[in-house]
């Protein structure tokens, strides 16, 4: 028997809606942001050391989760801001590209600033706004 291909509630197969990157969930409502953008790191353990490096709270529980390309397009078209880490920003631009966002590549080769301790990540941020 075939296997079908599985399609996510948005109605994209998995060619269509790959995982860009991952997110910190400390809770339904309480993601790690860098200042009010939601962090998407491109691997779970890039992810892992952000948290241990600068959250206020390294200890605190959070959720690991996967985002995909659709939940980041359904979020930044309603105003929601991302902060992309290099590896997740370069899977995200293209499929973003083609989407009809106006994203490129970005230059993640500056120096992280002065007194910045632990792991560093350069972030990119996304973010949609309507002109009425």
């Amino acid at each position: 028997m075939a296997k079908r291909k599985r399609r996510s509630t948005r109605g994209y197969n998995a060619a269509d809606n790959p995982v860009i990157g991952y997110l910190a969930a400390f809770s339904p409502l309480e993601l790690l942001c860098d200042a009010d953008a939601c962090i998407i790191a491109g691997t779970a353990a890039r992810l892992k050391a952000y948290v241990a490096a600068h959250h206020p709270r390294p200890e605190a529980r959070y959720e690991v989760q996967p985002v995909r390309l659709a939940e980041l397009l359904t979020g930044i078209r309603a105003g929601l801001p991302y902060a992309f880490d290099e590896a997740a920003y370069r899977r995200f631009y293209p499929p973003a590209q083609r989407a009809g966002l106006g994203v490129g590549p970005e230059d993640f080769s500056a120096p992280p600033p002065p007194g910045v301790t632990g792991p560093a990540i350069h972030l990119v941020r996304v973010q949609h706004f309507r002109i009425r």
